[in-house]
């Protein structure tokens, strides 16, 4: 199973919006069969590794190891519980079951009822990691959220005058850019687009494809000459209609999406649901505070990637989040942290809510 959830993490830039899986066939104690899903649309990890197997071969009496469970249902491609069954395995061992609805063990009781031994849970937490964002799509309606800075030892994202070009350094940047090109979507602010004029792409990081960017933008002031609509794929969530610069901008490409929430500020919440229905996975955001502080007080972040650099910038300088003044410390946002090391020069700190 190990060796299945390696070969699952070969599509970690390219199965969105399918999950990463991973197939290996053993029989007599021998690897005969390895296979990935590489991409959507294309055959399913169960297939490619049931291809692989030698001239003459086959899998009849092996036991297939599967980090997600066979598919049971039709398609883009045929159900891959029923290629194993046609197959002649005799013991198939999944690491989690699919939170998918159309399946949901409904491809363990196939191969269950076609006789074949099923056993499951072997390696599950790894297998969940791997398609966290997967699973929260299928189970919450939303992608994964996470929330990606920089950030002084003082805890600082930017000088008061919006400066922030480079807090950390280019070794840590390049890091960055391996969480950027697993989403499905990248998460800006207006404010930070003023600021930094970023492109919001996957530049460190050899990927066949650029994740979608997603701008909020309430008032819908984006301009037309920013670095962020070069090349398309851009998408703008405002809370206005405004028909003359929503034209210019889909002129550029862009696609304007209105969603207004009761104080004149972008739905966030339905931002995340309207992803969610688009089939995007992950999310990572690299905004200022004052959208990240929005996005914490919805209780939609669920990750912090944190890049801290040995430097301080001061009690004058911009914070990572503005989500209310606190009273009280039983009110402060409770973090698990997951992973801590150093990048070069600089500090990595993962970290869940909740």
């Amino acid at each position: 199973m190990a060796r299945a959830l390696q070969l699952a993490e070969r599509g970690l830039y390219t199965t969105t919006p399918n999950p990463r899986v991973g197939c290996v066939l053993v029989r007599d104690g021998a690897i005969i069969g390895e296979g990935w899903h590489e991409k959507a649309g294309e055959p399913h990890a169960e297939i490619n590794a049931l291809r692989k197997i030698g001239a003459g071969g086959t899998a009849r009496g092996a036991t297939a190891y599967v980090t997600l469970e066979p598919c049971s249902h039709h398609g883009r491609t045929p159900p891959c519980a029923d290629a194993l069954i046609a197959a002649g395995v005799s013991r198939v061992v999944v690491a989690m079951q699919d939170p998918n609805p159309l399946v949901a063990g409904q491809g363990i009781a196939r191969l269950r009822a076609a006789g074949i031994e099923v056993d499951c849970g072997l390696l599950e937490n790894e297998a969940r990691e791997l398609n966290i964002g997967f699973v929260s799509r299928m189970t919450r309606g939303r992608p994964w959220l996470r929330l990606k800075v920089a950030i002084s030892l003082d805890g600082k994202t930017a000088l008061a005058n919006g400066v922030s070009q480079w807090i950390t350094g280019p070794d840590a940047r390049r890091h960055a850019h391996g969480w950027r090109a697993r989403s499905c979507a990248l998460l800006t602010g207006i404010g930070t687009v003023r600021d930094d004029d970023p492109r919001l792409t996957v530049r460190d990081i050899d990927t066949p494809r650029q994740p979608l960017r997603v701008v909020v933008d309430s008032r819908l002031e984006l301009p037309p000459g920013a670095a962020i609509l070069q090349g398309g794929h851009c998408l703008i969530a405002c809370a206005v209609e405004n028909p003359e610069k929503a034209a210019r901008l889909r002129a550029l490409g862009a696609e304007i999406l209105v969603l207004p929430n009761p104080r004149g500020k972008v739905d966030l919440p339905a931002l995340m649901e309207e992803l969610g229905r688009r089939g995007i996975n992950e999310v990572m955001t690299e905004a200022g505070l004052k959208l990240n502080g929005s996005l914490m007080r919805e209780g939609l972040i669920d990750e912090l990637l944190i890049y801290q650099a040995p430097l301080l910038l001061g009690d004058g300088a911009r914070g990572m989040a503005d989500f209310g003044m606190l009273t009280e410390l039983s009110a402060a946002k409770r973090l698990q942290i997951v992973e801590c090391r150093a990048v070069s020069a600089d500090f990595f700190i993962r970290a869940r809510c909740g």
